[in-house]
């Protein structure tokens, strides 16, 4: 799942996008209001993590242009400003859930997770192919009844090739997707993943889910193998 964080305190910002990336997640950052406009209308984001007091446009605005616009993605809102009607005002023009700084980390991920649960609440959150099982929402998978365990990156990998599964997904996509859009590192890294994936979902079984397609990327099976 992809995050985008807007926040103009580079240090918080930095802390922010590295504890939600140990998690799986995939994140970008925007320090300003503009910016943060921008790449959510743009971008393909499954929430937002926004501050009230940005350069450029406020949190408020920022929120009440993506709802004008008919953006649905879940907001929560930062800020350091506390008090009935600040948090009335942001629930007011839009926002998901609000949380006042200073934060423990710990409820800022609980609430994350919370309102990406109950974003796939009303839709079918598990993805079933054959005998294997993708929770999005748990973040679980099991693979013929038995529960399999994964590092919350290997998890990640996993989630964007099943939900593309029977399509070949280029290498690009899944660093995109899967770490972010200023991903500098190896991408060479992606094969580390698919390689542990087929070592705890398809070894075990004697399966093979996952197959590479010469240079063009990776493709599961919609079947699972």
């Amino acid at each position: 799942m992809k995050l985008l964080v807007v926040e103009d305190e580079r240090r918080l910002a930095r802390s922010l996008a590295g504890g939600l990336a140990a998690e799986g997640f995939a994140v970008d950052v925007a320090h300003d209001g503009v910016t943060g406009l921008h790449q959510a209308t743009e971008g393909d984001y499954d929430l937002v993590v926004l501050d009230v007091m940005l350069p450029g446009l406020n949190g408020y605005r920022v929120c009440a242009e993506l709802r004008a616009a008919g953006s649905e993605v879940p907001i929560l809102m930062l800020t350091a400003k506390d008090g009935e009607y600040d948090e009335a005002e942001g629930l007011d023009t839009g926002a998901d859930d609000y949380l006042t700084k200073p934060f423990s980390y710990v409820v800022l991920l609980a609430r994350t997770r919370a309102l990406l649960r109950r974003r796939t609440r009303g839709g079918a959150p598990e993805i079933v192919l054959g005998d294997l099982r993708v929770d999005p929402a748990s973040r679980t998978v099991r693979r013929g009844g038995a529960e399999v365990g994964l590092t919350a990156k290997e998890f990640a990998v996993l989630e964007h090739l099943a939900v593309n599964a029977g399509r070949v997904v280029p290498k690009t996509e899944i660093i995109e997707n899967v770490w972010d859009f200023a991903y500098g590192g190896d991408p060479n890294i992606v094969e580390v993943y698919v390689s542990a994936l087929r070592r705890k979902l398809d070894a075990p079984l004697g399966r093979r889910s996952i197959t590479t397609v010469r240079g063009a990327g990776y493709r599961l099976s919609p079947d699972g193998g």
